[in-house]
């Protein structure tokens, strides 16, 4: 054991990808081993790893951890991402729970049916221009800081930046009516950890490539 977290995911974005984030937030160094082919799902069921069956599964601290929102809170908390009280913590759980919701909305645009697909387009579009990114904007214009929660980085901000640009590959220009979701993104973008992750060759994730959905579906079904 390196000491190092060690993520099982298949090789993409998915439900593993805000998890990248936070660790290379908060500068800590992962590995990864990637389910290939349906086999390795299987061996690691088998093996007694995945408590419910079912990856993302994160070997951290001595524990094999499942759940996404269960390995984000823990890391969030170890790495001091999770805010200074109770309150601000509650804060964070709000505003990530609503990026969450609209994460689902883009994960799920990539497996809808080709006659589905023009809908589900237009309605995530819609949820993010009219009702994701203009409740961020009023975050921060009534907290009127740097950060979304008290003034320090939380791991509300990292997963904001990562959703803001995931909806950019969509529709280059929707941040065109949020100025300080644009400055926000600039900001966050160029905290020393984050720049890095967003070089090219970090383990941050590019879209999933359509040819490639299949093969992903396979290894889950």
């Amino acid at each position: 054991m390196s000491g190092k977290p060690k993520l099982h995911y298949f090789n993409g974005r998915g439900r593993m990808e805000p998890i990248r984030w936070l660790l290379a937030a908060a500068g800590v160094e992962f590995e990864e081993s990637y389910l290939e082919k349906k086999d390795d799902l299987t061996k690691l069921r088998k093996d007694g790893s995945l408590l419910f069956q079912q990856v993302p599964m994160v070997e951290i601290d001595g524990m094999k951890m499942v759940q996404t929102r269960a390995i984000a809170n823990y890391i969030a908390t170890k790495y001091n991402l999770y805010g200074k009280d109770l309150k601000e913590r509650a804060l964070i759980d709000m505003y990530v729970e609503g990026i969450f919701d609209l994460n689902e909305l883009f994960m799920n645009y990539e497996i809808q049916p080709a006659d589905k697909k023009e809908q589900h387009f237009a309605n995530m579009m819609d949820k993010a221009t009219n009702r994701y990114f203009p409740a961020f904007e009023k975050v921060l214009k009534d907290h009127g800081q740097d950060f979304l929660v008290g003034n320090q980085l939380s791991r509300a901000d990292v997963q904001l930046l990562d959703i803001i640009l995931m909806a950019e590959e969509f529709k280059p220009g929707i941040l065109a009516k949020f100025p300080l979701l644009q400055s926000f993104k600039t900001r966050i973008s160029n905290i020393p950890t984050i720049k890095k992750f967003l070089q090219p060759g970090s383990q941050r994730k590019p879209p999933t490539p359509e040819e490639d959905i299949p093969k992903v579906m396979e290894i889950f079904h």
